[in-house]
C-alpha cells in the first residue's frame, strides 16, 4: 500500500484502504467468472403474463395507495462521446487524407455516416446546428454541395458549435415536435408523469449525473420544467445527485502497480454504474422505477412503455403485499404450517427462489427462518425482451460460490471465455435485458435496507483503458443490476421489444421508432 503518507491521503479522499487492498487483489488474480446453470427463458425463470392477466396488474398499480411513494431514477453519468465515435473517425480520416473521405461516404448502411449526411435534415437538432452555422456566417446546404463535412462535424461536437460531444445525453435532442425539439431528460420528464406520481399532484425524479455536467442540466430544468408542470398539472420534484468519489477504484499499470499523479497521490477513476448502488442507498422511496437515460420513444409510440411499466409496478406491489403480510405475521408468531407450505409455494412460483428439496420436512420454526431470510430483502421486478441480437446482458440462472441457485443478469465479460459448455449457456439466452426495473428497497417494517450488503463483491470488470498513450488496467465495480443487485429478490417478465428503444450512435436517432 506504500507509505504512512499514502494511507492519509487515501483516508482524505472517504476511501477505505482495505477496499483498496482488496482492489489491488483484483487486479491481481481477477474476478472469479459467473458459473451460469442454464439460461432462463419463458416458463422457466421468465414469467410471461396473459392479457387479462396484464390488464390486472396495470389495475393493481393504478390503485397504489397515497402513502407509497413512487421515484423514477436515471442513470445518466458521463459524457455522449461514444454515440458520435463513427463522426469523429471520419472527422480523423478527412483531415489525414482526404480521399478516405469519399471512399467512407460510399457505403449506404445505416451505421454510416454516409446514411448520416443523407439524412441530417431529420435530426431534432439540425435547425439549431443550422442557427449555430449561420452565425458563423456558414450555410449548412452550401457545406453540404461543396463536401465540407468537417465544418459541420465541428459545429455539431465541439464547443465552437453545440458541443455535443461534451454533453450528456441527457440534455442531447432527440425528438421533433410541433412546440419544438425535447431533450432525452425532457422525455423522462414525460414519463414520470405518467407512472412516477403516486398521487397525480407530484412526480418524482432522480437523475445521476457528472459533476461538470451538474450545472447544465440544472439550467435545462429550469427552462423547461414550468412547460411540464403546466402541461401535466402537477409539480415535478426532481434531484440530482454524483457518483460519490469514495466508490472510485484504484489504476494500476500492466504490471498490476498503482499509478501516482503527479502530486504522488494515487490515480483512481470512476468505478462504473455499479457505483451507483450508493446513490441508490439514499433514496427514500417505496417504488423506484429505473431505466436508462437513452431508452425513450416519442410520445406516439409511448404507451407501450406506460403499459409495461404499470405491468411491472402491479406485479411488485402484489408480491411486496403478500411478503409484507407474511413477514408481519411471523414476527408476531402467528403463522401455521399450512400457512408456511403456502408461502413456501409462492416464493418458488411467484418470486423464483430456489428452497431446500426437503423444506416440506422442516419444522414450523425452520421454515419460518429460511422463509423470512430469503423474503426480508429488496425486490427487483425486471422486464426482459427477446433476444433479436444486441449485445449485453441477459437473464441466467447461476450458481454462487455457496450453491446456491438464483436469477441473475449477466454480461458475456463475467463468464469464462474458455468454458465452452459456459459459453453455449450464455449464448442460449432467449432474451435480453433492457434494464427496464421496478424496485422496492424498503423492508416489511418501512425501513430502507442497507444496498451494499446485498452486493456481490465477486463480481465485477476489468479492462484496458490508456492516458496519455500509456496503457492502464482500469476496474469496475459489480454493475448496478448485475453484481450490485445480486442478493435481491429476482422476477423476470417478458415486456415487448418496442419498450426497448436505446441511442448507442448518432445514428439510432434516425429510427423509425425516433422519428415517429
Amino acid at each position: 500500500m506504500g507509505s504512512a503518507g499514502d494511507l492519509d491521503k487515501i483516508k482524505s479522499q472517504k476511501i477505505d484502504p482495505p477496499r483498496i487492498e482488496r482492489q489491488l487483489l483484483n487486479f491481481k488474480n481477477g474476478f472469479p467468472p459467473i458459473c451460469l446453470v442454464r439460461a432462463a427463458t419463458t416458463g422457466d425463470g421468465i414469467l410471461s403474463c396473459s392479457p387479462s392477466e396484464k390488464k390486472s396488474l396495470q389495475g393493481t398499480f393504478g390503485k397504489i395507495t397515497p402513502d407509497l411513494r413512487v421515484l423514477k431514477f436515471v442513470p445518466a453519468s458521463g459524457a455522449a462521446t461514444r454515440m458520435f465515435k463513427p463522426l469523429f473517425e471520419f472527422r480523423q480520416q478527412c483531415l489525414s487524407n482526404p480521399l478516405l473521405r469519399l471512399k467512407n461516404l460510399e457505403h449506404p448502411e445505416f451505421n454510416s455516416v454516409h446514411y448520416f449526411f443523407s439524412h441530417f435534415e431529420k435530426f431534432a437538432f439540425f435547425e439549431d446546428l443550422v442557427e449555430v452555422l449561420k452565425n458563423d456566417g456558414k450555410d449548412v446546404k452550401t457545406l453540404l454541395k461543396h463536401a465540407d463535412y468537417t465544418t459541420i462535424i465541428d459545429s455539431l461536437l465541439f464547443d465552437k458549435g453545440l458541443n455535443y460531444a461534451s454533453l450528456p445525453k441527457a440534455l442531447l435532442l432527440f425528438h421533433r415536435y410541433p412546440d419544438g425539439s425535447r431533450a432525452s431528460m425532457e422525455e423522462h420528464l414525460v414519463e414520470a408523469a405518467n407512472y412516477a406520481s403516486e398521487d397525480k399532484k407530484t412526480a418524482n425524479l432522480h437523475f445521476t449525473l457528472s459533476p461538470e455536467h451538474q450545472e447544465r442540466f440544472q439550467e435545462k430544468l429550469a427552462d423547461v420544467l414550468g412547460k411540464y408542470e403546466k402541461q401535466f398539472n402537477l409539480c415535478f420534484v426532481v434531484h440530482t445527485s454524483v457518483q460519490k468519489p469514495s466508490t472510485d477504484t484504484i489504476a494500476v499499470d500492466l504490471n498490476n502497480i498503482p499509478l501516482r499523479n503527479e502530486d504522488g497521490t494515487f490515480l483512481y477513476r470512476p468505478a462504473g454504474h455499479g457505483a451507483l448502488i450508493e446513490n441508490l442507498n439514499e433514496i427514500d422511496a417505496d417504488i423506484i422505477f429505473i431505466k436508462n437515460i437513452d431508452n425513450v420513444v416519442p410520445d406516439v409510440i409511448k404507451e407501450p412503455t406506460y403499459k409495461y411499466k404499470r405491468v411491472l409496478g402491479g406485479y411488485l406491489l402484489r408480491v411486496r403485499e403478500k411478503i409484507v403480510t407474511f413477514l408481519e405475521k411471523a414476527e408476531q408468531q402467528r403463522v401455521s404450517d399450512e400457512e408456511a407450505d403456502e408461502m413456501a409455494s409462492f416464493a418458488i412460483k411467484q418470486l423464483m427462489i430456489c428452497l431446500p428439496l426437503e423444506f416440506k420436512l422442516f419444522n414450523l420454526d425452520n421454515k419460518i427462518k429460511i422463509l423470512k431470510q430469503k423474503l426480508n430483502r429488496p425486490i427487483r421486478v425486471c422486464g426482459m425482451v427477446k433476444n433479436e441480437g444486441e449485445p449485453g446482458g441477459g437473464p441466467y440462472w447461476v450458481k454462487d460460490r455457496k450453491g446456491s441457485i438464483s436469477l441473475q443478469i449477466v454480461e458475456s465479460s463475467q463468464i469464462n471465455p474458455d468454458d465452452t459448455k459456459q459459453k453455449m449457456i450464455f449464448d442460449s439466452a432467449t432474451h435480453f435485458n433492457p434494464v427496464d426495473i421496478v424496485c422496492c428497497i424498503k423492508d416489511f417494517r418501512g425501513n430502507t435496507f442497507n444496498l451494499p450488503d446485498y452486493v456481490d463483491d465477486t463480481t465485477g470488470f476489468i479492462s484496458l483503458k490508456s492516458i496519455g498513450g500509456k496503457d492502464i488496467k482500469a476496474l469496475e465495480l459489480p454493475g448496478l443490476w448485475n453484481g450490485a443487485m445480486a442478493d435481491w429478490i429476482t422476477v423476470f417478465i417478458e415486456v415487448p421489444v418496442i419498450t426497448f428503444n436505446p441511442v448507442k450512435i448518432i445514428n439510432d436517432l434516425l429510427r423509425k421508432e425516433h422519428q415517429s
